[in-house]
């Protein structure tokens, strides 16, 4: 049974059906650009052209760059931007706390949540990710999902700024997810400035039990998404 598309105020009007689809297709373009990505990308244009301008045009754009670049050269791009700059991290607490104790605290936050919705993470897989998070908005919880991306918009915010002035080609994914949240209020705009003048907090502590080795190209929920258009 599909989910109905009410329209929601503090989405910008957007329906439901279309944030799932914008938030999943997101979360599968912030993955590891394997093989396996670059097999779904009519299935991702698709998705890409039924959604509203502002984030359809932006996700399409990626998907440009996608066809026009060499794979190696596609994941070379993606390990230095994600593995190698912590202001383009894909983990969302980090912005927040750091490498600190409380970041294990926050990272429980977001499992019990999914378990909540009947989810589990694989063992060494951090729960904060950015595409698993939109992969549990998307299939998996919308409003807690949105609630979990909407408290961490400082940070989201952050690593949009952050690609933008490396002109990263995974800007436009970013630019993409934060036209589908409520605009940034004056208390997220001190935290992103608080954020750019000092950074997140640092703290060396052991962050293994909460799968501190796992790739930055993170994990998604489910296997098979779930987007318009059927299987490509």
């Amino acid at each position: 049974m599909r989910r109905p598309s009410f329209k929601r105020p503090g989405a910008s009007g957007w329906r439901d059906a279309d944030l799932v689809t914008a938030w999943q297709a997101s979360s599968l373009l912030l993955g590891y650009p394997d093989e396996q990505l670059l097999a779904r990308r009519p299935l991702l244009r698709r998705a890409a052209a039924s959604l509203p301008a502002e984030a359809g045009l932006r996700l399409g754009a990626f998907l440009d760059h996608l066809d026009a670049v060499p794979p190696r050269d596609l994941q070379s791009d993606y390990v230095a931007t994600f593995d190698h700059r912590k202001r383009c991290c894909l983990y969302l607490t980090y912005y927040v706390h750091g490498d600190t104790r409380k970041r294990g605290m926050a990272l429980l936050r977001f499992k019990h949540a999914y378990r909540a919705a009947g989810l589990e993470l694989g063992d060494g897989e951090l729960p904060d990710h950015l595409a698993v998070v939109l992969e549990f908005a998307a299939t998996g919880d919308l409003d807690q999902g949105r609630r979990l991306l909407v408290e961490h918009r400082a940070g989201l915010e952050l690593l949009r700024l952050a690609l933008t002035d490396a002109e990263s080609a995974w800007t436009p994914v970013l630019d993409a997810v934060s036209a589908t949240l409520p605009p940034l209020t004056g208390r997220d705009r001190d935290a992103v400035a608080r954020l750019i003048a000092e950074g997140p907090p640092e703290e060396e502590v052991g962050l293994a039990p909460y799968g501190a080795d796992a790739p930055a190209g993170g994990p998604v929920l489910l296997p098979d998404p779930v987007v318009p258009g059927g299987a490509s």
